[in-house]
């Protein structure tokens, strides 16, 4: 398997500046101080950020405050709500242009997956390497490696942990072209994944797959919109265990106050993902 650390070494500088910027966001640092925390010169600095993001990097930490993320769960209402702003008019609309889920039969959930052949990568993506698993039906697993997780193979032995009596082999050719489209869905080319899982865990993942890019929603909104509002600790649970990170959207998931919180895959990681949905979304962003 390609080690993780020969991957994207370009991340790593925006994970770098995502830390320096966490660290010192009281203060506002200027670019310059931003870019000698990573060892580069403004102008290089600002130019990979651009790149990567499509806007600056002040503008990118704005996306990132809590009040601009407490208006943003304002104005999220309802998981319906939210797809419909984004001209979605219903879940299935939605999984036709991205996603379509299926959950694993009781016998496959109960065997662990016997009979199935999950093929395996690790690949590049805009946010450091990733560990994709996908069978014949559809992506099984999708894990990010960041600092704090930067092992392929132990991410390797988390999926099969899920999937402990499946036939596992390796199959770059086959995971590449999925895990590049999990970062540029198209129309009409839905993704199709299979998951193994609680019932409660898989009604709490379908909704996911109902907020919209570069909306974030609250754990009592997902709560609301599985018709347990009181279920705010297994909501977490079950938003926590998302076995495919991107494509069922758990980062976008945050606490009411306006505060990130946890993320599987690091706190970095989740802001990364934040902040470059959002930038997606401004009129004046340039392809990353």
């Amino acid at each position: 398997m390609l080690p993780a650390e020969s991957l994207n070494p370009d991340y790593q500088r925006i994970a770098q500046a995502i830390r320096f910027l966490e660290a010192n966001f009281r203060r506002q640092p200027s670019l310059e101080e931003v870019a000698a925390a990573v060892s580069l010169s403004p102008f290089h600095f600002q130019r990979l950020f651009s790149e990567w993001a499509g806007i600056s990097p002040k503008r990118f930490v704005q996306f990132l405050t809590a009040d601009f993320l407490k208006a943003r769960l304002a104005a999220a209402g309802n998981l319906a709500e939210a797809a419909e702003d984004a001209g979605l008019s219903a879940p299935s609309r939605l999984h036709d242009l991205f996603v379509t889920l299926e959950a694993a039969t009781p016998h496959e959930y109960r065997s662990g997956g016997a009979g199935l052949c999950i093929g395996y990568g690790v690949h590049p993506t805009p946010f450091g390497p990733a560990l994709l698993a996908a069978t014949e039906r559809g992506i099984c697993g999708l894990h990010l490696l960041d600092a704090q997780h930067p092992d392929p193979a132990a991410a390797l032995q988390e999926l099969r942990r899920s999937w402990p009596h499946a036939e596992w082999v390796p199959d770059a050719a086959r995971t590449a072209p999925l895990l590049a489209r999990a970062f540029a869905p198209r129309a009409g080319q839905p993704l199709h994944l299979l998951v193994r899982g609680t019932n409660f865990q898989v009604k709490v993942w379908e909704a996911l797959l109902r907020v919209p890019v570069g909306q974030v929603v609250s754990y009592q909104h997902v709560a609301r919109a599985i018709g347990q509002p009181k279920a705010l600790q297994a909501v977490g649970s079950a938003v926590g265990a998302n076995p495919v990170a991107v494509l069922i959207p758990c980062h976008r998931v945050i606490r009411k106050e306006g505060l990130l919180g946890e993320y599987r895959w690091g706190s970095v990681t989740k802001k990364a993902l934040i902040g470059w949905e959002m930038a997606r979304l401004e009129p004046q962003a340039v392809p990353g």
